[in-house]
């Protein structure tokens, strides 16, 4: 339940501190006295998105902080999935900054909006006046029906395996429409890829292949220049190999007359060595040399090959052929085993659906239970708000589909008098009618859910009278079970409080701002006399504002 509440410098509200107590709150006070500030600064709280616009000073910072009382709600798992201190008092808290930025914190740990959200729709339900169509719509006849049904556990299980059938079924779709694309180019991608694979390619191997061709091509050249080059060499008497050993021997024999020549002695003993080592050399090239016009063909259609592969795919290598065979093996392989893949994600599909047809069922016969108890609570609490005649059908049937809640149409018909005609409620059903559908609503989920707080914000418009009695009876009432609080223009309904709070304006340095006071007896008789008759308060108003508190 809501401890207190305090607020500063929000819009109109410069600075506020209030504490409230269990059971019913009304809070009063003439239209635009700001009522709806207390709301605004509540939804804050409970996640909804910050504006600047509703600061009051902008230089300075807006704070509202919220105590609540939890320890009787089942909170705790909640805080320890969220990873936050938990207090049976806990204090949420909100501040918008002058720069327009917004922070969120729970007993002091800052959380994000969706958290603070979260928290929220578990400590109060706020209920404004233009939520009151929310009746007519299905999602929220669900909702009603499935908190008597307690179905919530079945419902939840139901909601992730929904989420898991329409993932299954996205992948499994656009896998048919891959398999469609790569079909089509699946013939030309194996007939690429073989043609690599035959190709047999290896890193490296186009320069080797170019040097065999050069080699085996200009063998007669090669082999001419290697003769001619070891007759120079080896030739008696005039070959350099001779002349050289004739240099060697004049010198081997003044070495020893001084180390310069001894130098030189040994520089041409050097090259001696070397050049005979070339010999031998230019020899086993010759050797080695063997026309081949076999090889020279098979090594030209090598060559021709390879640069065929790279002039077909506009590449520049033997490895980027190599790189571009591997993408093309896994477009084939994933094309071949596409069709596995489909049968194994439409088997799951299949699996879940099964899943979800039994958890469906068993949704649809807690809601069958429920149905019933519903309309007999809805039509006795109408009777007693003055619609002895109000009636519903309602029924369930099954679907083939799968919708987000389960797989039921809901229909739920009301009818406002005897051998009236039955049809929707946004059709059949006038502004006061609703409202008090919404009240006897909110009622029975009093009964069911395990909400702290409740607020209702002028549920009562479009009535009066008796009828207002039996509503600020029914809030009396569900006030016992939780804290509920009724922003109101009816005096009936305010004077059924057991606490009565008045919002007003005043004047103070020539600025207005709103205050909200905690009225007590003698204040409250004059602002209940005041609604029933006006500023100029008649004794019969009073005598009236008396008995209605009495």
């Amino acid at each position: 339940m809501l401890r207190g509440l305090s607020i500063k410098n929000f819009a109109l509200i410069e600075q506020l501190q209030v504490s409230f107590d269990a059971g019913l709150v009304t809070i009063t006070g003439e239209t635009g006295a700001g009522k709806s500030l207390l709301l605004g600064a509540l939804g804050l709280l409970l996640g909804k998105r910050a504006d600047l616009s509703s600061v009051k000073d902008n230089s300075q910072k807006c704070i509202i902080e919220g105590v609540f009382r939890i320890d009787k709600y089942n909170l705790i798992s909640f805080f320890e999935e969220e990873e936050l201190d938990y207090e049976d008092e806990t204090i949420i808290r909100r501040e918008i900054l002058p720069s327009g930025k917004s922070r969120a914190f729970i007993n002091d740990t800052p959380v994000t909006l969706q958290s603070l959200a979260s928290l929220g729709v578990k400590l109060i339900d706020i209920h404004s006046q233009h939520q009151t169509l929310e009746v007519t719509t299905n999602d929220f006849q669900f909702e009603v029906l499935d908190a008597l049904a307690g179905a919530d556990r079945e419902i939840k299980s139901y909601k992730r395996g929904l989420q898991l059938l329409k993932e299954k079924e996205k992948e499994v779709n656009l896998l048919i429409v891959n398999q469609e694309t790569f079909t089509k180019e699946y013939e030309y991608n194996s007939f690429l890829f073989n043609e690599l694979e035959e190709a047999k390619l290896k890193p490296g191997e186009l320069e080797e292949i170019e040097e065999r061709y050069e080699r085996l091509n200009n063998i007669e050249e090669i082999q001419e220049r290697l003769s001619s080059s070891i007759s120079i060499v080896s030739s008696e008497e005039v070959g350099i190999s001779d002349q050289l050993n004739t240099i060697k021997g004049n010198l081997s024999k003044i070495a020893s007359y001084s180390g310069g020549l001894k130098e030189i002695s040994d520089r041409i003993q050097s090259l001696y060595i070397e050049l005979d080592d070339i010999q031998l050399s230019l020899v086993n090239e010759l050797e080695k040399l063997e026309a081949d016009p076999q090889q020279l063909e098979e090594t030209g259609q090598r060559l021709q090959l390879l640069h065929h592969l790279q002039v077909k795919h506009n590449v520049s290598g033997i490895e980027e052929l190599m790189v571009l065979k591997e993408e093309l093996q896994e477009k084939v392989s994933k094309t071949e085993s596409l069709s596995e893949d489909i049968e194994k994600l439409q088997n799951e599909i299949t699996t879940i659906k099964v899943q979800l047809d039994e958890l469906a069922s068993t949704i649809h016969e807690k809601r069958n239970k429920a149905l019933p108890i519903l309309v007999e609570e809805l039509e006795s609490i109408l009777k007693g708000l003055g619609m002895p005649n109000a009636t519903f059908k309602a029924s369930l049937e099954l679907q083939e589909s799968y919708f987000s809640n389960g797989k039921e149409v809901l229909e739920f018909l009301f009818s406002a008098n005897k051998g009236g005609s039955f049809g929707l409620l946004k059709k059949v059903a006038s502004g006061g009618e609703l409202s008090r559908i919404m009240l006897a609503i909110k009622t029975i989920l009093s009964r069911y859910a395990n909400l702290p707080t409740i607020i209702f914000d002028e549920i009562d418009t479009g009535v009066s009278g008796e009828i207002a009695h039996k509503m600020a009876d029914l809030m009396f009432s569900m006030s016992e079970n939780l804290q509920v609080f009724s922003i109101t223009h009816l005096p009936q309904i305010a004077a059924k409080g057991q606490s009565h709070y008045k919002v007003y304006k005043e004047d103070l340095n020539n600025t207005t701002i709103t205050q909200l006071k905690l009225l007590n007896k003698e204040e409250r008789i004059k602002e209940i006399a005041e609604m029933i008759g006006g500023k100029d308060i008649s004794d019969s108003a009073l005598t009236h504002a008396k008995a209605l508190i009495q």
